[in-house]
């Protein structure tokens, strides 16, 4: 066992130490899940008490009192009716619902003391083993995540195998909190938010200063490399999002509205309005890889209990930018997206960073032939540049697989900003052609990429990672009001 899968392990033994103790002190309490996190936990209760930070040191002294009785962790396997029949007794509604998806799996509990839950396990011996925890917040959570379902109360907590690890990771927590870009952005005068349009930034003039020379940034970088920049409208028919297939997989993402019997979306996507671009004239593979760059704003529908200042919002910019290329140049143009990704990176402030690669999820589109073809092609140029990269297996986009870079900041978080999709499929679904050095016709490869990702959670991050005092450059342009 690494000691990340132990980390993990640990983790989670404590969470079924916290909800041992909400039980004690709650009672009529059910119980949700509770998975180990990145740094952490969680544990979701349905409980008619409201559970306020206030009540933090009641459950960490019983939980206390738990460790201290060093409790054996005991596995033990259920048929699915006896399972049922025990979550039924104890009145656990949630766990019921749970044990109907594991008819035909091994159904495991672990005891510890008067405790049981539902779990796969594997734990710690012993709650004895516990040696570092503190709960530190408290939020709401939807069962499943569905907002149809009831709201549960979710208590996040941090645990690690001694107090001195923990003592730095509260330290960081304490640290973050001082860089919060919402209360630096109040303290800047950069950006503030309002109910009348929720999720959706309203930048003074510092933090439009601010952005556009961020921007400016971009813009000088991006036509050195051969981008052309356009605009696209941000309002389109319904029909060309059912002809993208984002209607099918992004539709509960997307504003839609209807003005008489036509059918309107406000674009989620910059790439459906490139491909209509593409289309206004012939090409032919000398242009090729055409570059087409867009400082595309574009809205996204999200449930309001996940939106989190400039990290995420309903409205924002990506820097998109659409190569269309030979088969041939699939590599060649990976290699030069990635390095101008990372320089971009680099150049403000961030040397380190991941990588992983996204293969084909189940709702893909495509032909089994293009995904094999795309997912070597991008697992080629990293290794050609000796890049080290993990693999993220069913999390690429739908219409092709993806590089993900995700940088790191100064409190060691990392951040998904820049991607790299490779895709045969819409250049299929919109009949994209060129004519090839043959004369005839055939269809382009398209590359979709960003560095930034979304140009306002960019910001946040950069506020975050400086703590408010940003590189010289960019506070010089902040500066010229």
């Amino acid at each position: 066992m690494d000691e990340q899968e132990y980390l993990e392990l640990y983790r989670h033994s404590t969470a079924h130490v916290m909800a041992q103790a909400v039980k004690r002190i709650f009672p009529d309490a059910k119980l949700g899940i509770g998975p180990s996190i990145t740094d952490g936990f969680y544990y979701d209760f349905d409980l008619s008490e409201t559970l306020t930070p206030e009540l933090f040191g009641r459950i960490e002294e019983e939980m206390a009192e738990i460790i201290a009785s060093d409790y054996p962790f005991e596995r033990e396997e259920l048929s699915y009716d006896k399972a049922k029949d025990l979550f039924a007794e104890a009145g656990e509604s949630y766990k019921l619902e749970l044990l109907e998806g594991l008819k035909d799996e091994t159904i495991t509990i672990y005891r510890d003391g008067d405790f049981i839950d539902l779990c796969r396990g594997p734990h710690l011996e012993s709650t004895g083993k516990i040696k570092a925890f503190k709960l530190l917040s408290v939020a709401g959570a939807y069962w499943k995540g569905d907002e149809q379902r009831p709201m549960l109360q979710r208590i996040y907590a941090t645990a690690f195998p001694n107090k001195k690890e923990q003592r730095l990771h509260l330290a960081a927590i304490e640290e973050a909190k001082k860089r919060d870009h919402r209360k630096l952005g109040r303290e800047m005068d950069l950006f503030s938010f309002h109910d009348e349009a929720p999720g959706v930034p309203f930048f003074h003039p510092l933090g439009v200063i601010l952005y556009n020379t961020l921007l400016d940034f971009w813009r000088q970088v991006h036509r050195a490399e051969g981008y052309q920049e356009v605009m696209t409208p941000l309002i389109l028919k319904d029909e060309l999002w059912h002809r993208s297939g984002h209607w099918d997989h992004y539709k509960d993402h997307m504003y839609l509205s209807t003005v008489g019997e036509q059918g309107y979306a406000v674009k989620p996507m910059n790439c459906p309005g490139t491909l209509l671009l593409y289309k206004e004239r012939q090409h032919s593979y000398r242009e090729f890889p055409l570059k087409i760059a867009e400082l595309g704003r574009v809205h996204r529908l999200e449930l309001t209990g996940v939106l989190h200042g400039l990290f995420r919002v309903q409205s924002f910019v990506i820097d998109d930018a659409h190569i269309f290329c030979l088969p041939d140049q699939i590599k060649e143009e990976i290699e030069k997206v990635t390095e101008l990704i990372l320089s971009l990176y680099r150049t403000i402030g961030f040397e380190e960073y991941e990588i992983e690669i996204s293969t084909r999820p189940d709702n893909s589109i495509g032909s089994d032939e293009d995904w094999e073809l795309a997912t070597r092609s991008l697992m080629e140029a990293l290794d050609a540049k000796g890049i080290k990269y993990a693999i993220s297996e069913g999390e690429g986009a739908f219409y092709g697989p993806k590089i993900d870079f995700h940088i790191k900041d100064c409190l060691k978080r990392t951040h998904q900003c820049g991607t790299i999709q490779l895709d045969f499929s819409m250049p299929e679904r919109f009949e994209l052609e060129y004519v090839g050095a043959d004369g005839k016709k055939h269809r382009p490869v398209m590359i979709h990429r960003a560095a930034f990702g979304s140009i306002e959670r960019f910001l946040a991050i950069l506020l975050e990672h400086y703590g408010g005092i940003l590189p010289l450059w960019l506070e010089i342009g902040r500066a010229h009001v």
